[in-house]
């Protein structure tokens, strides 16, 4: 199962050459799987949607997990974010905020975190950590088990404190309790893998924060690219390998960080 992790594309502050590297590379790994972790579009416009949707549709997955971000409610149309927050992302990318995937080798939660209420900041709420927990526990012993959000609950560095999940240590220690392996992430524009034991100690067994940069917008932070994930897992396997892909255009993306991360069963 091969799986590719985009986070916070922005549309409207799309890179071009970029976006057909992306488009390119899909084509050369065929993954399985697509997930989209938020911030599909810059200002959460009808124009910036659609562009994101026929960018998704050239990616060849034959699943695909979308989410929405902090910039996907719309700001400056206060109607619109007080009555109808997602109704443009609906539009172009399905009416369930919260999707799900199973399959032989996979279960997959996705998390709305984002709030119409809130600028940027994100949350999960107690009802939404039981959900996941619930849905965790019915998992098989040779699932690879993810869940997806927009918000980091875990950041490498202390200026990117304010950005963590509201709730995210109660959420970290209910889903490694019940069984999860990876949360992917985006927000920061910042790829990182890292144990959530180093935050959270005495969790149940090793979760991991599998964060992505941004993948096609001209808004990079200096110390990261544009960029993206690739996960491989094999079911049954007892451990699967995260991949970090970095882009310098006008060269196409190329594979710079490899780790293979042991399951804990």
């Amino acid at each position: 199962m091969r799986l590719l992790h985009l986070s916070d594309p922005h549309f409207g502050t799309e890179v071009p050459p970029v976006v057909e590297a992306v488009v390119q590379l899909a084509q050369a790994l065929a993954p399985d799987v697509l997930v989209l972790s938020g911030d599909v579009t810059q200002r959460a416009r009808r124009a910036q949607f659609a562009a994101a949707q026929q960018f998704v549709e050239r990616l060849p997955a034959p699943h695909r997990i979308v989410i929405a971000g902090n910039h996907d409610v719309p700001l400056y149309d206060v109607p619109t974010r007080a009555l109808s927050p997602y109704r443009h992302f609906q539009r172009h990318f399905g009416d369930e905020l919260e999707p799900a995937l199973e399959r032989d080798d996979l279960k997959l939660l996705a998390v709305r975190t984002t709030r119409r209420w809130r600028h940027k900041h994100g949350e999960v709420d107690a009802a939404q950590i039981e959900r996941v927990a619930g849905e965790l526990r019915s998992a098989r012993p040779e699932q690879l088990r993810i869940v997806v959000v927009h918000q980091p609950m875990h950041v490498p560095r202390p200026e990117d404190e304010h950005n963590l999940l509201r709730n995210a240590e109660a959420a970290a220690r209910a889903w490694s309790r019940a069984g999860a392996d990876l949360v992917l992430g985006g927000h920061i524009h910042l790829p990182f893998l890292l144990p959530m034991s180093e935050r959270y100690a005495g969790l149940s067994r090793e979760l991991w924060a599998v964060n992505a940069g941004t993948a096609v917008s001209q808004r990079i932070r200096h110390e990261a690219p544009n960029s993206l994930n690739v996960i491989e897992y094999e079911q049954g396997a007892a451990g699967c390998r995260v991949q970090r892909w970095d882009c310098h255009p006008p060269k196409p993306f190329e594979r710079v960080a490899e780790q293979v991360i042991a399951l804990q069963r």
